[in-house]
Formats: structure tokens, sequence, C-alpha cells
């Protein structure tokens, strides 16, 4: 176990990018730009108006990276269904990859199916949850330079986790770019 994490640990030290705070619904008390983040994130993951958030996720690429995007894969973390993966992430990933010169990776990871697995939440309280179960094109990763895209990262665990699945098929994951991070406390100025 002190293996897995010491992975995880490497993973969540690489660089990390979000464009806006997310706050789940129960927080009540935000203002009008965290209702609207809110919203981009919901639109976002229902496959609408994916244009907005590939041009941040590019503009920053191309920032950090600039013509070394041209080597970058772009891959997303999967999303729970196939079906959603496809929604979410085929277009957004084509858009991103045709901005930035970056090689498109949506192709060579499946979302296979589903399980249960039993997950802890933040007040220590387990749930069972379904994951779910993906399949890489494993010969294709081997020596390619990664950056992952996902949705929401709270913690990053799940991030980290894929990204290590990935460094253990032979690619290296350079960093992070996510549409928001959530946030539980709400900072009054």
């Amino acid at each position: 176990m002190a293996q897995i994490d010491n992975n995880l640990k490497q993973q969540l030290a690489k660089p990390q990018t979000w464009f806006c705070k997310y706050f789940p619904k129960r927080i009540r008390n935000v203002g009008e730009k965290e209702i609207a983040d809110r919203q981009m994130v919901y639109d976002f993951k229902d496959g609408k108006s994916f244009e907005a958030v590939a041009q941040m996720t590019a503009a920053s690429m191309k920032e950090q990276y600039g013509e070394k995007c041209s080597g970058i894969v772009f891959l997303p973390v999967p999303a729970s269904t196939n079906e959603k993966n496809e929604l979410r992430y085929k277009a957004f990933c084509e858009r991103v990859c045709e901005l930035t010169g970056a090689i498109n990776g949506f192709d060579h990871v499946k979302v296979a199916g589903g399980r249960l697995a039993i997950h802890e939440n933040r007040k220590l309280e387990k749930e069972i949850r379904k994951v779910n179960i993906i399949t890489f094109d494993e010969k294709w990763f081997c020596d390619k330079t990664i950056v992952t895209f996902d949705d929401v990262i709270t913690r990053g665990i799940t991030w980290a986790t894929y990204s290590d699945q990935l460094e253990q098929l032979g690619a290296h994951v350079i960093g992070g770019i996510f549409l928001a991070k959530t946030h539980y406390k709400v900072n009054k100025q």
C-alpha cells in the first residue's frame, strides 16, 4: 500500500491547472460567478458548450508547453460510462487537438463496463458506488508524453491513479488540466 501511496503522491506533485472553482450544490452561499461556473461544469458534463472549455484548455496548453504541444498526447480521464465518455470528451478532444496540434489520445482508452466498489466519503461513511472499468491500447502508450484532462478535481486521487496507470504502460504524464477544482468554503471579500 505504501508504494501505491508514493506513486499517487508523485502524480499529485505534478503541475495541475484549473479554470474555475466548483462549489457543489449543497454549498448555498455562493455568488453569481460561482453559480455560472457550476452551470458551466454541468453543461460540459452534458456535452454542451465544450467550445469555451476547449479554447481555455488549448490556451493553457500553448502557454505551458508552446511548440512542444505537437509531441504531447491529450487524454481525458474517462467518464463513468462509455456513453458519457463519448458525449463529454470525443468532440472536445478533437477540438483541443485541432487548436494545439497535440495528439488525440481519446480513441486509445475505452470504458468497458462498470463494477461496484466501496468508497469512503468526506464524513468517513462507506458508500457503494459503481465505478468504471477502462481498457488501454497498452502498446500505443509506451514512450508517449501525456497531458490529462478531467472536468472536476477534488482531492485528485482519481486523476493520480489514472496517471499512474498510464505510466505503468510506459507513458510519461507531465500534468493535468481541469475545468474546475471543488471548493466547499466561499471566501467573501
